[in-house]
């Protein structure tokens, strides 16, 4: 039933799947709180930055951004990524661009967490001299947290299909083998079954999982 599977490593190309989504996933993470932190902060120059990079980023279409990557900063400005192996420099890439544009998303997440702890908090601990960075990270933040947990995780299952535009560059993850699989066998319905079933397989757990844990930290108001 299963024959034209046989010759094809869709095992590791949904591994290479995997990988994307979690170096994306944790690079999303850093640099959207970073962004969230500029577009609360008291300095005008670092809100207006983090908010022009949020509002330009998620409005240019993800595919666009991944052959940036490649064809801007790989061919023309000569960016590797510290790779020499064209398929290790194509994944790194792909990762950057997944960060880019997904961060952008994550920031948004993270702020309307901000926007739920109560502004009072923020003012107690500015009265007893903590500075704006340590209120964010020490009063701020964790509460935030807690509250968007179910967003910061619909933007991970989005990632995890997201993942599937590296293949505009040749990145060997779920969606090329499948295209390479539909070119060369006369199973495209049995093929694409599979292929959507691995995706559930990935995105369904982490939905179910990350959404018991956001009912279970949510903070009580």
């Amino acid at each position: 039933m299963f024959d034209f599977l046989e010759g094809y490593d869709v095992l590791g190309a949904f591994w290479t799947t995997v990988q994307l989504t979690v170096f994306s996933g944790v690079g999303s993470l850093v640099w959207g709180i970073l962004l969230a932190g500029m577009r609360v902060s008291p300095v005008p120059l670092m809100r207006g930055f983090g908010t022009a990079y949020v509002n330009i980023v998620r409005n240019i279409p993800l595919t666009i951004i991944i052959l940036f990557t490649s064809l801007g900063l790989a061919d023309i400005f000569g960016v590797t990524m510290g790779a020499e192996d064209f398929k290790v420099q194509g994944f790194r890439l792909a990762v950057l661009g997944l960060i880019a544009y997904t961060a952008a998303f994550v920031c948004e997440a993270i702020r309307s967490g901000i926007n739920t702890v109560p502004v009072g908090q923020a003012e107690a601990a500015r009265a007893i001299g903590l500075s704006f960075s340590q209120t964010l990270r020490l009063i701020v933040l964790p509460q935030a947290f807690r509250a968007v947990i179910g967003p910061l995780a619909n933007v991970l299952i989005a990632l995890t299909k997201n993942t599937t535009v590296a293949a505009a560059i040749g990145v060997a993850e779920a969606a090329t083998l499948m295209k390479s699989m539909i070119e060369n066998e006369a199973q495209t319905l049995a093929i694409g079954t599979v292929f959507a079933l691995g995706f559930v397989v990935l995105t369904l757990p982490t939905g179910l999982f990350l959404g018991w844990l956001g009912k279970r930290l949510a903070v009580k108001r």
